[in-house]
């Protein structure tokens, strides 16, 4: 083998490698960021975490995720906490007399042994008060929940528009859709 034929075979394979490494860190990049809103702590995951942006001068704010307990033991959400309010609530949203109203959860929400708890619009939810700041779309902020058996779990809320009913992460490529 002549030894120009072995330079560029070495120079062929250095470059492929330096292209497949560059490869899996754009893959790993972008499953990063795909998974970047999904949280465990024990048994308990967290997933699909967002708020809905505020109008300007609004001091409340919707936020809503979806909790899953893989263990064989029921938990319970029992706070929040977020850098951008002094105050947060567990809330639950139920018809009665034909007039949908908002009840605190002052004891919290239990996620059951296996089960999953949705918090969306129209449903449990957490209630943001005495905002700090107007949330707009691709804001983030920070917030700890507190689980009775679980512990703490520090989550990142990512805000969508005004009135969605779902993360502007569901709809990423449905844009043509009307929904």
């Amino acid at each position: 083998m002549s030894y120009a034929f072995q330079k560029c075979s070495i120079s062929i394979r250095t470059s492929f490698a330096v292209l497949a490494a560059f490869a899996c860190l754009f893959l790993s990049l972008s499953l990063g960021s795909a998974f970047a809103n999904e949280y465990k702590i024990g048994d308990i995951e967290i997933t699909n975490v967002w708020a809905r942006a505020t109008p300007n001068g609004a001091k409340v704010a919707g936020g809503f995720f979806t909790i899953v307990n893989h263990g064989k033991e029921a938990d319970r959400l029992v706070s929040l906490s977020s850098e951008l309010s002094d105050k947060a609530q567990i809330h639950s949203m139920e018809m009665a007399d034909g007039i949908m109203k908002m009840r605190h959860q002052a004891d919290g929400v239990v996620i059951p042994a296996g089960g999953t708890v949705e918090f969306k619009p129209g449903s449990f939810h957490v209630m943001f008060m005495d905002l700090d700041k107007t949330l707009n779309k691709g804001d983030e902020f920070k917030a700890k929940m507190v689980f009775e058996k679980a512990g703490t779990v520090d989550v990142v809320f990512t805000v969508s528009g005004i009135g969605a009913q779902a993360p502007d992460s569901m709809h990423a490529n449905h844009e043509e859709h009307q929904h």
